[in-house]
């Protein structure tokens, strides 16, 4: 799977942390978040996470938690129409 850089629309934001208390964020798209979710519950070895900025490769028995946002949040002003 590769993320669509054109369509940010359906994208969602992850934040994976690991024992360490390191963690990586990353835009997906939902088909790929959904398999990372998919891949921790089935107890896999490790997840090919395909980014905007690349791929990861993930050690799942080293994830503590996921949290996955469905918008990005936007600090400060916006402009509205």
């Amino acid at each position: 799977m590769s993320p669509d850089n054109n369509d940010n629309i359906d994208n969602v934001r992850i934040q994976v942390a690991f024992e360490g208390g390191q963690s990586v964020g990353a835009n997906v798209s939902q088909e790929v978040a959904d398999a990372l979710a998919a891949a921790l519950a089935a107890s896999e070895a490790v997840f090919e996470l395909p980014t905007e900025d690349g791929t990861y490769v993930l050690s799942l028995g080293k994830v503590v938690y996921v949290r996955r946002s469905e918008r990005e949040t936007q600090i400060g002003f916006a402009a509205t129409a």
